[in-house]
């Protein structure tokens, strides 16, 4: 079976709480000394590419705008982490981690999920949505620790400037939150509360050495079916070198395709476990909603023998868990992550069939 971690007591040693950062060579990496932010992108990011880039290569805020590492007159180079990276930081890797999807601001639907999910998953994911923002980060780890489960945060650089971001960190480190995903974080639609102001004053790549720096495990995000392909493997690497120490792997074609691109980033240097996104959904609204991210791929062939299926909710788990299986056959994929909005019908039958799902691959697996 897989393997279940208990929670961590609540008298097991603490990570160190927020203690500074600088990079190797003694610049701040929350400024930036390191390279000014690049021309053309509108998230001011110094180590891009995002996961957001279109198919097309152009930015996800504007389908006109080329990606400045995408563009075919003036493509802007790989830039190199400029220093060590912080001392590594000790990461329990979830071989199922899942996605806790609940309405914002509700406390009781937070705490249903987490005991629906908990039991059966290594770790819950709290992602950040651009159009509907929630509780603080610490406070929902607070919450999903007391309700049993092992939280791994997103943080976004859209609405936090740098003071903000330590100091997220700084709670998330003392709570003894599981990690951290590191993410610039999807720009604001110009119809998405177009009053409020978006900062972006760190990328990813910084964020991920602020983390690790303050004695969290710092996860990344990788995309991939995203372009410009040619650079996804050696930006992987500057985040390893940056602080990383796990890679979560957005949803792909194929295990084929994630295999292929991750031996191309073991050829570049990148040697970081990966969890691997499955695909959950059950019906129409589910599948259409995860095929409208970019930098995202899914198994056409699967998705429409689910919606064709007399029990779609049933195929919809059977496929899901058979995506699971034959991703962590995948060689340096050591677990995955239930991801998706799964069912039409709400958080709470969402939350239940990621719950089934985790529950047979506990099952399934020696």
């Amino acid at each position: 079976m897989l393997h279940r971690r208990s929670p961590h007591p609540r008298s097991s040693p603490r990570p160190p709480v927020w203690s500074g950062w600088r990079a190797g060579n003694g610049a701040s990496v929350a400024d930036t000394s390191i390279a000014p932010p690049t021309p053309g992108c509108p998230k001011r990011m110094v180590f891009g590419p995002c996961g957001g880039v279109r198919s097309a290569g152009t930015c996800e805020l504007d389908d006109q705008l080329p990606c400045p590492w995408c563009d075919p007159d003036d493509p802007v180079g790989l830039r190199v982490w400029p220093g060590p990276p912080p001392a590594p930081v000790p990461v329990r890797v979830p071989a199922v981690l899942t996605d806790l999807s609940v309405p914002p601001y509700d406390l009781t639907a937070l705490r249903e999920a987490v005991g629906l999910l908990a039991p059966v998953s290594d770790a819950l994911l709290v992602g950040e949505h651009h159009h509907r923002p929630d509780f603080p980060p610490t406070m929902l780890a607070a919450e999903i620790l007391a309700a049993g489960g092992d939280p791994w945060i997103t943080l976004t650089c859209r609405d936090r400037n740098r003071v903000v971001l330590e100091q997220e960190v700084a709670g998330l480190a003392a709570l003894g939150a599981g990690g951290v995903l590191c993410v610039t974080g999807d720009g604001r639609g110009q119809d998405v509360r177009p009053e409020v102001t978006q900062v972006f004053d760190l990328d990813s790549t910084r964020l991920t050495h602020l983390v690790a720096a303050g004695g969290l495990p710092a996860a990344v995000a990788v995309a991939p079916a995203a372009p410009p392909a040619g650079l996804r493997p050696a930006a992987l690497v500057q985040k390893q070198r940056a602080g990383a120490s796990l890679a979560v792997a957005n949803h792909v074609g194929s295990p084929d395709q994630l295999a292929a691109f991750l031996a191309a980033a073991r050829d570049a240097g990148a040697d970081l476990p990966v969890v691997a996104g499955v695909a959950v959904y059950t019906d129409e609204r589910s599948a259409a909603v995860l095929a409208a991210f970019p930098g995202l791929a899914l198994d056409a062939a699967a998705v429409a023998a689910v919606l064709a299926d007399d029990d779609p909710r049933e195929a919809g788990i059977a496929a899901a868990v058979a995506e699971a299986e034959a991703l962590l056959a995948v060689p340096g994929v050591v677990g995955v992550n239930l991801s998706g909005l799964a069912s039409a019908d709400g958080w709470r039958a969402g939350a239940g069939i990621k719950a089934e799902i985790a529950a047979r691959l506990g099952r399934t697996r020696p």
